[in-house]
């Protein structure tokens, strides 16, 4: 041993290689959770043995209990398991910093730049082909959430509600607690189950009220704190709170500018809740950025640090599977709604069309890259632009 540096303690060699392993996943990962998780499997259990694959699989479906990003949760829950509470925030924070810093560029250069007809033709062509890259999730999800025919009328019911201006934290709620009570009655589970999923869901939504009529950074953390906090199923049921509450609630954004911000969450790599990031900075510059971004993520780190008790016995609970089926099929309706109306936004002529449908024929038909289509949809749009073709 070399006299006057210690060895590197076990505890501090976990931690480097937790940082090392998810910076790398976090700058790397495009294509949304599904494909970060799989990363991260290949990478926690297959070449460094770290987890076996039933605990891998164990805290996979811990993930879908418990609101926000399924894909940083898996993050948080790999570190917990490997450092314990130091390993939890060092896992977490170095999957999210690469997606946060570069969406903090891009939204600057959006910033900076917008005004210009290259960026504005550029943005024209990226539109249409979010709204084929949305309806191919929306499929995806709804032949998962809608597993029979009271699923798929609850689904109706929540699409119908949403559209006539529901409060989508209390449609997501009522479908979960309506399933999970249906479920109770049946037998197949207890209340107890059922109590402590709604207790745990009350808190959070009682940030549903927040509301302001300019922009003020206690404001913006607040809302992206309840979205956090309520949030379940896909990255893309993020799109129905980001236009319930910052383009018709408070008016800080448009239509237009959620497009894009949704647009800018789809071309990068790590977790998509980084939209915050850009929302953030487009609304109050780098503050802003940074209070929207700890304040999507900090309930998912909260969360994976208390659910680990309690999930073995949740999951195998009657009553939380209905809650989550609700909760599920709910989602599915508010994204649907979603996309309409943001669709109407996007299409607006008929190049814009044929754009949009030309992407879903490929992303349905052929499997096409969603970053490769909307590499396309920019440069389409530039070359319409340059013809004359495009407002």
């Amino acid at each position: 041993m070399r006299a006057g540096r210690p060895p590197e303690s076990s505890r501090g060699r976990e931690l480097r290689e937790l940082a090392l392993l998810f910076l790398r996943l976090g700058a790397t990962a495009f294509g949304g959770p599904a494909v970060h998780i799989a990363m991260m499997e290949e990478e926690v259990v297959r070449r460094r043995r770290w987890l076996a694959r039933e605990e891998f699989l164990d805290l996979l479906g811990a993930t879908n209990l418990i609101p926000g990003p399924n894909s940083t949760e898996m993050a948080i829950h790999v570190g917990h398991r490997r450092a314990g509470g130091a390993g939890l925030v060092v896992a977490g924070t170095c999957f999210i910093l690469p997606a946060f810093l570069i969406v903090l560029a891009i939204a600057w250069a959006y910033v900076r730049f917008r005004t210009l007809p290259a960026a504005n033709a550029l943005l024209y062509g990226v539109k249409p082909v979010i709204i084929a890259i949305v309806l191919q999730a929306l499929w995806r999800l709804a032949r998962s959430a809608v597993k029979n025919g009271l699923l798929a009328a609850l689904g109706l019911l929540t699409a119908a509600a949403a559209a006539f201006g529901a409060n989508e934290i209390a449609l997501l709620l009522g479908a979960g607690a309506l399933m999970a009570m249906l479920s109770a009655t049946r037998g197949e589970g207890s209340e107890r189950s059922l109590a402590l999923l709604l207790g745990a869901g009350a808190p959070a939504a009682g940030f549903a009220a927040t509301t302001s009529v300019s922009v003020n950074l206690g404001v913006l953390f607040l809302s992206f704190l309840k979205i956090g906090a309520v949030l379940f199923g896909s990255g893309y049921v993020l799109l129905a709170f980001l236009r319930a509450d910052f383009v018709e609630r408070l008016g800080w954004l448009s239509e237009t500018q959620l497009l894009d911000a949704i647009a800018v969450g789809q071309a990068t790599p790590g977790p998509v809740f980084t939209t915050a990031t850009f929302v953030g900075y487009v609304l109050a510059g780098v503050p802003g950025a940074i209070a929207a971004t700890v304040g999507i993520f900090l309930p998912a780190f909260v969360f994976v640090a208390a659910s680990g008790p309690l999930v073995p016995r949740l999951r195998r609970s009657a009553v939380a599977g209905a809650f989550l089926d609700g909760v599920n099929v709910a989602a599915v309706a508010l994204i649907a709604v979603v996309t309409w109306q943001l669709a109407r936004a996007a299409i607006v002529d008929g190049p814009s069309l044929v754009l949009a449908v030309a992407s879903a024929l490929l992303l349905f038909g052929f499997g096409a890259s969603s970053t490769l289509l909307m590499l396309a949809g920019g440069l389409a749009g530039l070359a319409l632009s340059a013809a004359g073709l495009s407002p």
